[in-house]
């Protein structure tokens, strides 16, 4: 038996007067409790409490070690009280992770919001490309977008993210629009390298239909914001998230092509450090997400 719970049994073997009684508290037997008790004084060398037939008495050294273990065992109970309520309730400092391009077109806006409905939350936005530990980088929730690889993570599914193929006005008068997925062959190509890292794009058709096409990229980059600029230079044909191209596409700096095709969605999911325990603001942060990426979801954010 630890310490601190040993204390907590000659405390109200004192107060209740009765090992019996401190017993029924425990939810045990009184044996257990005395040789609780008299383990304590052993350890100790000295004796805490005189028995006889009438109950118990503290000795000198008894009185002092109760009024201190009294002590230790209520700052105890009101360091568990403390963390329990802050465990029920939404308030502290909620650490939320994303990648770069989806924390600052989408995650901003929604924090933001959840800020309002959550005035008593500190929230600390970390966003990064690269494979992010939420243990070691102390992150509460996460937004990952992809499949999920099997991990001790809690995660909640929240909806998908949908990719489509754009140009610039510009270059499609250039250079011809493609009407079909192998047109691609005969266009620069644009690549995020996260998702399409080779030179291979592997494309749904409207009718469900996966086509593997062989492209070539004139430009690479890890930063969609680099590839949607890339588009709207006229550099040629991008392949983009619509949450990424949706503001350029209605301003009509880029337009989309090869309608109803597009790469396989990514699903998204808040993942968590354990799915168990989870913190009450952990909890709040993904009620509030879910249903915030319902199909249609990228015209109906937030702006920040």
């Amino acid at each position: 038996m630890d310490r601190l719970q040993a204390m907590e049994m000659f405390v109200r073997v004192v107060e209740t007067g009765s090992f019996s009684r401190a017993a029924r508290e425990f939810s045990t037997t009184q044996p257990t409790v005395t040789k609780q008790v008299a383990a304590t004084e052993a350890r100790l060398k000295v004796r805490l409490l005189n028995r006889n037939t009438r109950g118990v008495s503290l000795t000198e050294a008894g009185a002092l070690y109760y009024e201190k273990c009294k002590n230790i065992v209520r700052e105890a109970e009101e360091a568990e009280n403390i963390v329990r309520v802050r465990q029920s309730q939404a308030e502290g400092l909620l650490r939320v992770g994303s990648s770069v391009a989806f924390g600052r077109r989408v995650m901003v806006p929604l924090a933001l919001e959840f800020m309002r409905q959550h005035p008593q939350l500190l929230v600390d936005l970390s966003f990064e490309d690269r494979y992010t530990d939420l243990v070691a980088q102390g992150i509460d929730v996460a937004l990952r977008l992809g499949k999920l690889a099997d991990s001790s993570l809690g995660a909640r599914f929240l909806g998908t993210n949908p990719w489509l193929f754009v140009a610039s006005p510009r270059y499609l008068k250039r250079c011809g629009t493609p009407r079909r997925p192998a047109d691609l062959g005969d266009h620069p190509t644009l690549t995020y390298s996260s998702v399409q890292g080779n030179d291979v794009w592997r494309i749904l058709t409207p009718r469900g239909e996966a086509v593997t096409v062989p492209v070539s990229p004139r430009l690479r980059s890890n930063n969609l914001s680099a590839v949607l600029a890339a588009a709207r230079a006229d550099m040629g044909i991008a392949a983009l998230p619509r949450y990424v191209a949706s503001d350029s596409m209605a301003s009509g700096a880029i337009v989309e092509v090869l309608k109803g095709h597009s790469l396989p969605e990514q699903e998204i999911h808040a993942v968590y450090p354990s799915p168990k325990l989870v913190p009450q603001k952990v909890l709040a942060f993904i009620a509030f997400l879910q249903g915030r990426f319902e199909p249609g979801w990228w015209q109906q954010q937030p702006k920040s």
